[in-house]
């Protein structure tokens, strides 16, 4: 409980303080959509830049947890975004909530949980978790937006659109970039990766800002936001860890340490992935922001039950 708690506080101080000073009105309203811009365009992509650049071919290649992990987030977001259509909900808006549902808090919680509960040994599968997570399943939940948000009915004309539009995406021009780089055994001059570590490092506080202005805006929550919050917080804190589990331990038959490391990054709270996503796209952000919230504040008790067993 007070690794637990030791992790998660911090994130809730952030939070708390992008509220306050908004509260406060020590920030106007346009604050949370301006923060957020300088988070997609700026700091996210550095700190995806900075963990595609850095990342060594030995130490990802773990194919059986790349496997397990990998396919139970899919398997959430998947499912997540098929409920939300049947509901007649807007592709754009059921992929901002397929991250809800399977996009895990790697970067701010995983590394300092995973290093607390098992040692250096799991920083690894950690930083295979976060790639799979901040690059891939958020790149997917893009593609979709993109295509959800397009009115053209003509399908080349479509897909000529949509790739125009993420060739112009940060998110994901700049970690294919860092891939061609690595690939090319290219590194960065340390003055470059130093500029790129500060602007990264920056991503996580001012996102959680973010959230906090959100949050501080005077909403009423209907029922049926209150209902998709349960939802959701249940798929991402009970369901990707039970899947992740079941695949890592019947499926591909990890040893017992990438197994337990693989099932405590699933059982991570949402993270503030699709926060942004939700306001950079204009999209309902009200039950991400709660999803979030939510989730991590029950984390508290999952993840300590959780550590406690093993």
């Amino acid at each position: 409980m007070i690794s637990t708690l030791s992790v998660v506080l911090p994130i809730f101080a952030v939070i708390f303080a992008g509220w306050l000073v908004r509260r406060l009105d020590l920030l106007g309203p346009s604050a949370t959509g301006e923060i957020n811009r300088y988070v997609v365009y700026l700091a996210l992509p550095a700190l995806l830049f900075d963990v595609i650049a850095h990342a060594s071919g030995g130490e990802i290649w773990q194919p059986g947890f790349i496997a397990a992990f990998g396919l139970a987030a899919f398997v959430c977001f998947a499912l997540t975004v098929a409920v939300r259509l049947r509901q007649q909900s807007p592709l754009a808006d059921a992929a901002v909530d397929g991250l809800n549902g399977a996009y895990a808090n790697t970067g701010y919680m995983g590394f300092p949980l995973a290093l607390a509960a098992f040692g250096k040994a799991a920083l690894a599968p950690v930083l295979i978790a976060t790639i799979l997570t901040v690059c891939l399943i958020f790149a997917v939940a893009i593609v979709l937006i993109e295509i959800g948000l397009q009115k053209e009915k003509d399908r080349l004309t479509l897909v000529l659109r949509v790739a125009a539009a993420l060739a112009r995406n940060p998110l994901l021009v700049v970690p294919a970039l860092a891939a061609m780089l690595r690939l090319a055994g290219f590194s960065l001059p340390l003055p470059v990766d130093s500029f790129v570590k500060l602007l990264g490092q920056s991503a996580p506080p001012c996102a959680l800002v973010a959230l906090g202005l959100f949050l501080a805006e005077s909403r009423t929550p209907g029922e049926s936001r209150v209902t998709m919050t349960a939802v959701l917080v249940g798929i991402k804190l009970l369901l990707q860890p039970l899947l992740t589990w079941m695949l890592a331990v019947f499926v591909f038959h990890l040893p017992a340490f990438q197994a337990q490391v693989a099932t405590l990054i699933a059982a991570l709270p949402t993270g503030t992935g699709s926060f942004m996503l939700a306001e950079f796209y204009k999209r309902e952000a009200a039950t991400t922001s709660r999803v979030i919230l939510v989730s991590t504040l029950l984390s508290i008790a999952t993840l300590s039950l959780y550590l406690a067993r093993h």
